[in-house]
């Protein structure tokens, strides 16, 4: 009778032990299953942190590319801007050797407009395009002061844009192509100017308003090579 008591307590005994081992095991593989999904809630945190990386990597690269692109716009201006004067004064040059005929009784013509680029302007233009923005800031708006009625005083104007712009002064620089648009809409700056008010509003972070003078500038000079620029911005965008 003895013997048989023992047995059984032995049976129970190894069945006891069977279940803490079965639930050690338990507990084992779901320490692993949460160790597994610990380790992958972290790494979804750093894949996600990765792409918001790659994210702020590519809007940067944007952003550089637009200022790429606005910069290449300016040589580009400024190349034909300094064409034109070349070819002015060649013609200027040219003319002072032609012979002049006198016309009898002939009938009095109004005063004709200037045969080409004033010298102070054309000083005003080469500290520009030396890069020496502030002293040809001063130059171009003695310039204006000198001769107010110039046909190029619109094209000073704008090129004191361009200085402040350069000099990352974005608030004279849209003020200065601002008052080319409102005071000189008929010259061949104008889209030029409007284009710039557009770029320098994008850089002030006045998205809203940049679009809004991209779409007006398309509007006022639709065939305008700036047109044509703007039209890009609003596509990208």
């Amino acid at each position: 009778m003895a013997f048989g008591i023992r047995q059984t307590a032995c049976i129970l005994s190894s069945l006891a032990l069977t279940g803490c081992a079965s639930h050690d095991l338990m507990v084992k593989r779901q320490a692993e299953a949460e160790a597994k999904i610990e380790h992958l809630i972290q790494a979804d945190k750093k894949n996600t942190q990765r792409m918001n990386e790659l994210s702020m990597q590519i809007q940067l690269l944007d952003n550089q590319t637009r200022n790429s692109a606005a910069q290449i716009t300016q040589l580009q201006t400024s190349l034909r801007e300094i064409q034109t004067i070349k070819s002015e004064v060649a013609a200027r040059g040219t003319q002072t050797v032609t012979p002049k005929i006198e016309i009898v009784n002939q009938e009095p013509i109004a005063k004709s407009k200037e045969s080409g680029p004033p010298a102070e302007y054309v000083k005003a233009f080469g500290l520009y395009s030396a890069n020496n923005f502030s002293a040809a800031i001063e130059a171009f708006e003695a310039f204006i002061h000198h001769t107010p009625k110039s046909d190029y005083v619109a094209n000073a104007i704008y090129w004191i844009g361009e200085c402040h712009y350069s000099l990352s002064d974005l608030p004279n620089s849209l003020k200065t192509f601002q008052k080319v648009v409102n005071s000189y809409p008929n010259s061949t700056k104008a889209p030029d100017a409007m284009l710039k008010v557009g770029y320098t509003q994008a850089a002030m972070k006045e998205r809203d308003k940049s679009l809004k003078t991209f779409e007006e500038l398309i509007k006022r000079y639709p065939s305008s090579p700036a047109a044509g620029k703007a039209r890009e911005r609003l596509t990208a965008n």
